[in-house]
């Protein structure tokens, strides 16, 4: 292994030797693989067989709005990234064609769009913001940027704002959250992602999956230590 990147900070070495313990191989290593990566990447391919750019836009042309809508819904379901509760959200919020119809539409904009990331990522959250509700509000983080990340993940960043923050803490890098979905947050998660890229490039991060699950082992539950 590569001896550590030498500018890093403490917490980011710390962060560092926990990854490493767990995965003595970093992001090549076969139980990284199988436990982080491997399930995300399968989606992500996924998506692209079904959902790349050339299809959706036929499909929209088509107002194949619902089709496109459940099997967005279909690919996260690959995933064990939504919550139950934000995934029978957005479900009932899919089931008039209304909402079918601004998801398919915004979501196409936000991750195939041509504008800059702000107007695209400000444009997506208004239109799940405008989605129909019933009793559960899906204007949520994790169902804001987890498509984006499924279907784009050398620029999309999935963001879980308790595990997120808590790795921020841990590295000592200057998180700045708001509950409700907007750009300056979405930005900072993008600039925490990059740092930790730089402090990890000799154990050459992909990608935002390798970047999304360093910060996942961090902070979560999961990869508790004795």
């Amino acid at each position: 292994m590569v001896r550590a990147v030498r500018s890093a900070s403490a917490g980011a070495l710390r962060c560092r030797r926990k990854f490493l313990r767990f995965f003595r191989q970093g992001f090549r290593d076969e139980t990284y693989l199988d436990w982080e990566r491997g399930y995300k990447w399968a989606a992500h391919e996924a998506w692209v067989a079904s959902l790349g750019e050339h299809d959706y836009r036929r499909r929209l042309n088509q107002e194949d709005f619902a089709g496109i809508a459940a099997d967005a819904v279909r690919l996260e379901s690959r995933t064990n990234l939504l919550f139950s509760f934000e995934k029978m959200a957005l479900r009932d919020a899919l089931k008039s064609p209304d909402g079918a119809r601004m998801f398919a539409t915004g979501l196409f904009d936000y991750v195939y769009g041509r504008g800059d990331l702000e107007s695209r990522f400000t444009r997506w959250a208004a239109a799940v913001a405008a989605l129909p509700r019933r009793q559960t509000r899906v204007l949520t983080w994790p169902l804001v940027t987890v498509f984006g990340f499924i279907g784009d993940p050398t620029t999309h960043m999935f963001l879980k704002p308790n595990v997120t923050r808590a790795s921020a803490r841990e590295y000592g890098f200057p998180f700045e959250y708001a509950s409700r979905p907007n750009f300056e947050t979405y930005r900072s998660l993008l600039d925490f992602a990059s740092r930790i890229r730089r402090d990890l490039r000799d154990l050459r991060p992909r990608d935002m999956i390798d970047l999304q699950s360093f910060i996942w082992v961090q902070g979560s539950d999961e990869y508790e230590e004795d």
